[in-house]
C-alpha cells in the first residue's frame, strides 16, 4: 500500500472518527442496538452473535435518506462494498464487495442479489440492481467473507432486501421529489392490514435528464405484496414487480483526455451509433412458511420475464465478417426458480443445535437475437440478422447450515454443492459461421466453518474460513478469440479467511472490525478485444487482503456518529500474459471510508454531514493507463417531518458534492478503447415532499 494515501487529510480524520468511537461512551438513555438479520444464518439473529461479518441497513418508510432509487444512496456505510452510480442507467450500478464484482462492465456480477428471498441475479451470475424497490423496503442485509459462498454461484458476497409487510393502520402515500440535471421522481402508495390481509402497494415514476449530455432515462417501477395467515401456524407472502426502463441513453464511458477537458462530455461514437438501451422486466413469487412446533418449512417459487434490446458503439467496418454477431443484442428471457428449506431447532442438555437443510432451482431461457447496428450508411438502426440461438442456464444447488450453541461458544457450519449448466442451441448457420451449439457444466462443492467466542457480555471474538467459486457469465462465455463460444473457460476458485471482534460501547454504540484475506485461482480477466468483442480467460491466482471497520455511537441525546473505513491490498499474486505479479486489480480501491455525523435537535427535525473518501482505482490489468484518481466528498442533508390529525407530512433536501469536486465515479475495467472514466456529477441540490394520510 502507497504510505501517501495514509497521510491524506481525509483519511487520517475518517480514521480517527472510526477508531476514536471505541473509547466513547454513549449519554443516551435509548435502548441497546438490537437489529436482527437473517443473511448468513437463514434463521433470526442478532449480527453481534454470528462469525462473519454482516450488516442490516434499516431504511424508514418516509424516506428519509434520499430519492431512493439506487442502492448506492443507502450502502456508503457499509465497510468492504463499494457501490458507484456511473450516472449511466443504461449498465446499472457498479457494486463490489470485498473486490468481487470490481470488472463488471455492466450489471452485477461476482455479488448474489436477492429480494424478499427471490433472487435477482440470474444462474450464471450476472444481476441487476435496478429491480429492487427501495420504496418498499424495510432493510438491506450486506454478507461479506467466508459465509457469502454458501449461496453458490458468484457468491463473493450478497446483498439481500426485504421489503415491510403490511401492518398497522392502511394508510396512503405520496411523494414528489426533484433537483439537478432535470431529476424528479414521483410515487404513490398504499400499505396495512385489512380483515387479516397484510399489503403494500407502490408506483413510482423516475426521469433525468444525466450528469452528462446524451444520458437521458425514464424509468417506471410498481410493486405489490400481500401477506396473509391461512391458519396460525403458517404465513403466505404473494409479490409481484414490475420495471419498465425505455430508450435510457448510453453515454458510454471517456477518455482521459476527454475527462479533463470535460466531464459532462460524450464521446462522438455514442452519437454516431445513437447507443441506448430498453428494459421491460416482470416477476412474480410467492413465500410459505409454517411452523411445526420449533421446527419450520419454508417454500419459494418464481417466475418472470426480461425483454432487453441495447445498441452498441461496434464499428460499422468490424461487422463485415459473417462470425460476428452484430452490433445490437436483442432477447427475450424467461426464468424460474423454486426452493426449499426446513430448519430444526433443539434445545439439548448442553447447549442448542440449529439445522437447516434446502435447495434452490433457478433457470433462465434467453431467445437472443443479434443485428447490424447499421442499414447502408444509416448508423444506429436495426440492421441484417447476425445471431440467434437460444441459451439456458440451469443451477440445482443443496445445502445444509448448522450452529451450536453452548455457554460462550458458537460453532457454525455451512456445506453447499453447486451444479450450474450451460446450453448454447445455435441458429445462425450461415456460411462460415459454423455451429456454435454446445454445452459446459461446472459443479463445486462450498463448505464454510465459523467459530464465535462470547469473551465478555459485550465482546465477541470470531474466525471464520470457506471456499466460492464463480462461473462464467454467459456474456463471458459468448465469445473466444477463435470465434463461437468459450467453453474452456474455467471458474474462478477462492479460499477466504477472517478474523474479527463486534464489541458494544455503552448503550448505543457498536464496533466492529474484520481482517480478512482471499485467495482466487483462475480469476477470469479480459483475453483481448477486436472487431468490438471482448473475450475472457483465466489468470493465475489473485490475492485480496485487507481491514474493515464499523462504528457508531450517540454522542449526546441529538447527536449520533457513525462511520466505515476499509483497507484493501488486490493484487494479481502470479503473473500472466503481459501481466506482472504484484500489479492492483482493477476497479478496486485501497482506501475507501465513510462517516456521518447526525443531529436531531428536536422532534421533527434531522440534518447530517455525509464525507466520502475513494483512493485511485487502476483501470486495466497491466496498470499501465492512468488510474482515477482518488477523491473526498462531502454532503449535507436536511429532513423534517409533521403531523396534523392523521396527516404526516416529510420534507427532504440534500446538497451532495458541496466542494464542487471534479472526480471520476467507477470506471469501466479493461475498455480497450480507452474509455475507462465515468464522471461523477458535481454540487447537485435534490429535494422532495411527502404526504400519508392514515384512515
Amino acid at each position: 500500500m502507497d504510505d501517501r494515501q495514509l497521510r491524506t487529510t481525509p483519511l487520517r480524520l475518517a480514521a480517527l472518527l472510526c477508531l476514536g468511537l471505541a473509547a466513547g461512551t454513549s449519554l443516551a438513555e435509548d435502548q441497546p442496538l438490537g437489529a436482527i438479520v437473517i443473511t448468513g444464518s437463514r434463521v433470526e439473529v442478532s449480527p453481534f452473535d454470528v462469525p462473519y461479518s454482516v450488516e442490516g441497513v434499516p431504511l424508514s418508510e418516509n424516506a428519509a435518506e434520499g430519492l431512493r432509487v439506487n442502492v448506492s444512496e443507502v450502502l456508503a456505510g457499509v465497510p468492504g462494498v463499494v457501490v458507484q452510480n456511473r450516472q449511466n442507467y443504461a449498465q446499472d450500478l457498479q457494486i463490489s464487495v470485498r473486490g468481487f464484482g470490481a470488472r463488471a462492465a455492466f450489471g452485477v456480477r461476482g455479488v448474489k442479489l436477492i429480494a424478499d428471498g427471490i433472487p435477482a441475479t440470474n444462474p450464471d451470475g450476472q444481476g441487476q440492481a435496478a429491480t429492487f424497490n427501495l420504496d418498499t423496503a424495510e432493510r438491506i442485509e450486506v454478507l461479506r467473507g467466508p459465509f457469502a459462498t454458501i449461496y453458490g454461484n458468484h457468491a463473493g458476497g450478497v446483498i439481500q432486501l426485504f421489503s415491510r409487510d403490511g401492518k398497522g393502520t392502511p394508510r396512503v402515500s405520496g411523494g414528489i421529489a426533484g433537483g439537478d440535471h432535470g431529476t424528479l421522481k414521483i410515487d404513490i402508495g398504499a400499505e396495512g392490514e385489512k380483515d387479516g390481509i397484510g399489503y403494500v402497494l407502490d408506483a413510482s415514476h423516475f426521469e433525468t435528464d444525466g450528469k452528462r449530455r446524451y444520458s437521458a432515462a425514464t424509468r417506471d417501477q410498481g410493486f405489490a405484496k400481500l401477506t396473509l395467515n391461512p391458519d396460525e401456524d403458517s404465513k403466505l407472502t404473494l409479490i409481484a414487480s414490475g420495471l419498465r426502463q425505455p430508450d435510457t441513453e448510453d453515454p458510454l464511458g471517456l477518455t482521459w483526455n476527454t475527462w479533463k477537458r470535460d466531464d459532462t462530455a460524450v464521446e462522438s461514437v455514442a452519437l454516431q451509433y445513437q447507443t441506448r438501451k430498453s428494459i421491460e422486466h416482470m416477476q412474480g413469487g410467492a413465500v410459505y412458511e409454517r411452523r411445526f412446533g420449533e421446527d419450520r418449512l419454508q417454500l419459494q417459487a418464481y417466475a418472470g420475464q426480461r425483454s432487453v434490446i441495447q445498441y452498441q458503439s461496434i464499428p460499422k467496418v468490424a461487422q463485415s465478417a459473417i462470425t460476428q454477431a452484430g452490433g445490437i443484442i436483442d432477447f427475450d428471457r424467461d426464468f424460474h426458480g423454486l426452493g426449499a428449506r426446513w430448519i430444526a431447532q433443539r434445545s439439548l442438555e448442553h447447549g442448542k443445535l440449529t439445522v437447516t437443510t434446502g435447495f434452490d432451482y433457478d433457470r433462465s431461457q434467453d431467445d437472443r437475437q443479434g443485428y447490424q447496428n447499421f442499414i447502408g450508411n444509416t448508423l444506429g438502426v436495426k440492421g441484417e440478422l447476425r445471431r440467434d440461438e437460444i441459451d439456458t442456464v440451469t443451477s440445482l444447488d443443496t445445502y445444509v447450515q448448522a450452529r451450536w450453541q453452548q455457554g460462550d461458544w458458537d460453532w457454525s457450519l455451512g456445506v453447499r454443492h453447486s451444479n450450474v449448466k450451460f446450453d448454447v442451441d445455435d441458429n445462425f448457420i450461415v456460411g462460415a459461421n459454423g455451429d456454435d451449439s454446445g454445452t459446459v457444466r461446472y459443479r463445486k462443492t462450498t463448505p464454510a466453518f465459523g467459530v464465535l467466542w462470547r469473551a465478555t457480555p459485550l465482546l465477541n471474538l470470531y474466525a471464520s474460513i470457506g471456499t466460492g467459486f464463480e462461473t462464467p457469465t454467459l456474456t463471458e462465455l459468448s465469445y473466444s478469440a477463435a470465434g463461437g463460444f468459450n467453453f474452456d473457460l474455467k471458474p474462478s476458485r477462492s479460499r477466504q479467511i477472517e478474523l474479527g471482534l463486534k464489541a458494544y460501547v455503552g448503550e448505543t454504540g457498536r464496533i466492529n472490525a474484520a481482517l480478512f484475506q482471499i485467495r482466487t485461482e483462475d480469476e477470469i480477466v479480459v483475453a483481448g478485444s477486436s472487431g468490438g468483442r471482448t473475450d475472457y480467460t483465466n489468470a493465475g491466482q489473485t490475492l485480496r487482503q485487507g481491514l474493515e471497520l464499523a462504528a457508531e455511537s450517540s454522542l449526546t441525546r441529538s447527536l449520533s456518529v457513525r462511520g466505515a473505513l476499509t483497507f484493501m491490498r488486490a493484487v494479481y499474486d502470479e503473473a500472466f500474459a503481459t501481466v506482472e505479479s504484484g500489479n492492483r486489480i482493477p476497479g478496486v480501491p485501497a482506501v475507501s471510508a465513510y462517516a456521518e455525523l447526525a443531529w436531531k435537535p428536536f422532534a421533527g427535525l434531522n440534518t447530517a454531514i455525509e464525507a466520502v473518501h475513494r483512493s485511485k482505482v487502476q483501470v486495466n490489468d497491466n496498470n499501465d493507463d492512468r488510474p482515477a484518481p482518488a477523491y473526498t466528498l462531502v454532503n449535507l442533508r436536511l429532513g423534517a417531518e409533521q403531523q396534523s390529525g392523521p396527516w404526516t407530512f416529510n420534507q427532504l433536501l440534500r446538497l451532495d458534492n458541496v466542494f464542487d469536486r471534479k472526480y471520476v465515479g467507477s470506471v469501466i475495467v479493461g475498455d480497450r478503447n480507452g474509455r475507462y472514466y465515468e464522471p461523477g456529477p458535481g454540487r447537485s441540490v435534490y429535494g422532495g415532499v411527502r404526504a400519508t394520510y392514515r384512515f
